[in-house]
């Protein structure tokens, strides 16, 4: 029952327990049991509206920095994942596979606070080796929801 409710509940955060448990055909009081338990252990973590920022009159940017660290003796990277997370520009933060070890996202910002941020926070970090800063150009899909709208036929109806 708990897959089904954060399937339901991450498509759909504004949907409360009444609406979930109709979905499922259960009992709203049981559902509603179930997420106030998700939520006391941390499973659910959060409610966010997802916005397309692209349709505002938002001019600031986002920006994913790649990251290679050197690893911390006994504490691998994770001490050093904590010194970035805290920093409150940091939107998210992944320790990766591959060529560097942390990605990070910022909060959308202006071209100067992103180099302000980089140059004088996350490369300053002792463990940092270094960074790669890319700059989101056009976010088509994000956490399953497309950004494109359906193109509409613009062809001339022709009837015989």
């Amino acid at each position: 029952m708990r897959k089904k409710i954060l399937g339901i509940l991450e498509k759909d955060a504004r949907l409360n327990a009444k609406d979930i448990a109709s979905m499922l055909g259960c009992d709203a009081g049981e559902t509603a049991a179930e997420i106030n338990a998700m939520e006391k252990e941390n499973i659910i973590c959060g409610y966010h509206a997802f916005i397309n920022w692209d349709k505002t009159d938002d001019e600031k940017i986002s920006a994913l920095i790649e990251l290679k660290v050197t690893p911390q003796r006994g504490n691998g990277f994770d001490k050093i994942a904590e010194k970035i997370y805290q920093f409150p520009e940091v939107e998210s933060l992944y320790l990766m596979s591959g060529g560097y070890d942390f990605t990070v996202i910022l909060k959308k910002a202006t071209m100067k606070e992103i180099a302000f941020f980089v140059s004088s926070k996350l490369a300053v970090i002792d463990e940092v080796q270094n960074t790669a800063t890319h700059i989101v150009l056009v976010r088509y899909k994000d956490h399953g929801t497309s950004f494109i709208e359906p193109h509409k036929d613009l062809r001339m109806v022709v009837t015989p």
